[in-house]
């Protein structure tokens, strides 16, 4: 039915890419009026361009939010140490889309996706485990200073072919001195044996342009909202197309994507698949969804069992995964699924 492919890549980025500096904003945003008023709607997009930075959205709050001095304090928290221009364009929520919500109804339509697999501990593919993994670890390396030349900006890729690591690619921002052998060695003696293993058979990729020194702002422009695929399945599962983060959890976008995941993984965990595909769709303002559908690897439909024990109305969602707390920054890097702790990874008995 979704069978995956024997030889595929997929890709993660550490948190100081400049989409992964946006994304934590946007949720350190979110955290912060949650933390106030856990009933706040808030949809907050953030640009970074060359020294400066554009706040924009709508926020619907009882809480005191500056949102400079947090864009400041993540920004200077993630390692940056530049001073950027910030301007902030927030206006209070339309309230065509309020009075859908008020109601219970869900904050946009759309289609959401959530899927789990048997393959490794996290319920994940393989290779997206693999590739989190090694983003995770260069922060690591570079902010326990290991590798006194890393710099914040970074990118990592596992490419697979039948259940095995092919290749390995990591580009890291560096330091001027730092020489492209120097940054190779390193990193495979630091980074890609412990996260891999045994990676005598493994080509090894290290900046393959042979320098990044430029990186984060200075180097790109970056935006809330555009790196879903590595915040979901690695582009190897269908994504609907909303992103997460700077969205509370009236934005089905969010909400129900965790819920699918939350269901996905409960069917795997509970012998009903060894692969599942969970899909629901929304209009807005109505509360309960136009579709819910689950599939396994074999094209066995399970909707009945998802339908029976998860409920994808939007309150529903937000009361049994306790989505009103300020959780949400630490998901905006390294994938939102996976870490054992989040509420919707958390497995029980159906």
């Amino acid at each position: 039915m979704f069978n995956l492919f024997k030889y595929y890549t997929t890709e993660s980025v550490t948190a100081g890419h400049p989409d992964k500096v946006c994304d934590q904003i946007s949720d350190a945003i979110l955290d912060a009026a949650l933390a106030q008023d856990p009933r706040s709607r808030v949809a907050i997009e953030v640009v970074g361009s060359h020294g400066a930075l554009l706040i924009a959205g709508e926020i619907k709050t009882n809480a005191q939010i500056d949102f400079e001095k947090i864009a400041r304090r993540v920004y200077t928290d993630i390692g940056y140490e530049d001073n950027l221009e910030i301007a902030v364009r927030v206006a209070q929520q339309s309230s065509d889309i309020a009075q859908g919500v008020d109601t219970g109804g869900a904050g946009d339509q759309g289609i959401m996706y959530g899927f789990a697999t048997d393959e490794t501990k996290e319920f994940l593919p393989q290779g997206v485990v693999y590739a989190h993994a090694l983003a995770r670890k260069l922060e690591e390396l570079r902010r326990i200073k290991i590798l006194p030349f890393l710099r914040p900006d970074g990118k990592t890729q596992v490419t697979i072919k039948d259940g095995r690591i092919v290749t390995a690619l990591t580009s890291t921002q560096h330091t001027e001195e730092a020489t492209l052998e120097e940054i190779r060695e390193g990193l495979t003696t630091h980074l890609f044996p412990l996260v891999l293993g045994d990676i005598s058979n493994v080509e090894i990729l290290v900046n393959p342009t042979g320098r990044f020194v430029q990186g984060g702002f200075d180097a790109d422009a970056g935006l809330t909202g555009r790196k879903i695929m590595v915040d979901t399945y690695g582009g190897l599962l269908p994504h609907g197309g909303g992103a997460f983060s700077g969205k509370d959890s009236t934005k089905v976008d969010r909400s129900a994507a965790y819920m699918a995941r939350f269901a996905a993984k409960n069917l795997v965990a509970n012998g009903y698949a060894k692969r599942a595909l969970v899909s629901v769709a929304y209009a807005i303002g109505r509360v309960d969804p136009v579709m819910v559908e689950a599939v396994d690897d074999t094209g066995k439909n399970l909707s009945e069992i998802v339908q029976k024990n998860f409920d994808f109305r939007p309150n529903a969602i937000i009361e049994r995964l306790g989505l009103r707390r300020p959780i949400f920054r630490e998901t905006a890097a390294y994938g939102h699924f996976g870490v054992e702790s989040r509420p919707w990874e958390k497995i029980e008995k159906i």
